[in-house]
């Protein structure tokens, strides 16, 4: 049979979920292909990109919808359950659960809007090009659109990680970035509280001509302004003038206006910019798919 929209999903999707118990989002995955009664030449079929499984695509784009309307909520990274809203919704018997359905909900209409240079862009399947468009236009809007989603996703998968492995994390990062020499020599400086907050020393370059203090919060809650005077103050101690600051929360207005006026050079890397920076230097990330855009080489075609 044709692999179901995910639209289609949605609906049994919650049912699947309607006890309220914590579910792994690989067993629903698994339990709605069978629903639908998905043959293996069915779950075969890929993306173009040819690397992800298209009814695995489609039922995770049917749970990323349910959850902006709020009617599921995730747990931890793969795990989620229904929300009190989602019962409600289950307990009215629907018929099906479509895009239209979920406008009900301000926080999904929002998600949905039309995107804006300072706006969320709209839910990755509404991509037709608007008329103001140019072709070129509309493939950068829907990039941004699955780029927006991706690093969301990302930043929950970090969040979800151990604090041991996120100091690890920050120390791959600094060095696809070029600090610490390799990987083994700047590994040595973290791991486990440090003095004032500095959780560990790296090199800003192979040579060692200056040190960097490193700071690396998986935090939920924003970074205060008293965390940032503890980490200046501490620099002395080690003899530096630089450090970076990595959590995977936000920065306080205060904590953001005390790193601008201090003389020390104090970087903050917050839970916004840490996804980004991971896929520029492919941390934890690999693409998928490469599409190569072409325009016609008018001085090919001159003729003399």
């Amino acid at each position: 049979m044709a692999i179901p929209s995910y639209q289609k999903f949605m609906l049994p999707l919650l049912e699947k979920v309607g006890d309220g118990k914590e579910h792994k989002s690989a067993d629903v995955t698994e339990q709605l292909s069978d629903y639908f009664r998905l043959t293996e030449e069915d779950k075969a079929i890929t993306l173009k990109s040819g690397r992800s499984k298209l009814y695995r695509n489609r039922i995770g784009w049917a749970k990323t919808h349910l959850t902006k309307a709020g009617l599921l909520e995730t747990v931890s990274h793969g795990t989620f359950k229904i929300t009190e809203e989602g019962k409600k919704v289950l307990s009215k018997k629907p018929k099906e659960i479509t895009n239209q359905f979920l406008m009900q909900y301000p926080a999904f209409a929002e998600w949905t809007k039309p995107a804006k240079s300072s706006e969320k862009a709209k839910a990755p399947d509404a991509v037709p090009a608007e008329e103001h468009e140019t072709p070129e236009d509309t493939l950068d809007r829907v990039h941004a659109d699955l780029m927006d989603k991706f690093e969301e996703d990302l930043l929950d998968r970090v969040k979800a990680c151990s604090p041991p492995f996120f100091e690890q994390l920050v120390v791959d990062l600094l060095v696809k970035m070029g600090y610490g020499g390799s990987r083994e020599e700047a590994g040595k400086v973290l791991g486990g509280p440090g003095d004032g907050g500095i959780d560990g020393v790296i090199n800003e370059d192979r040579l060692g001509l200056d040190i960097i203090c490193v700071q690396a919060k998986r935090w939920e809650n924003p970074v205060p302004p008293a965390t940032l005077h503890a980490f200046a103050g501490s620099l002395d101690a080690v003899g530096a003038k630089k450090g970076v600051i990595i959590t995977t929360s936000s920065f306080t207005r205060k904590a953001v206006e005390f790193a601008e006026k201090i003389e020390k050079r104090i970087i903050l890397i917050d839970g916004s910019r840490l996804p980004k920076l991971m896929v520029e230097f492919d941390v934890g990330v690999s693409p998928v798919a490469h599409y190569d855009v072409y325009r016609i080489d008018n001085d090919f075609f001159e003729e003399v």
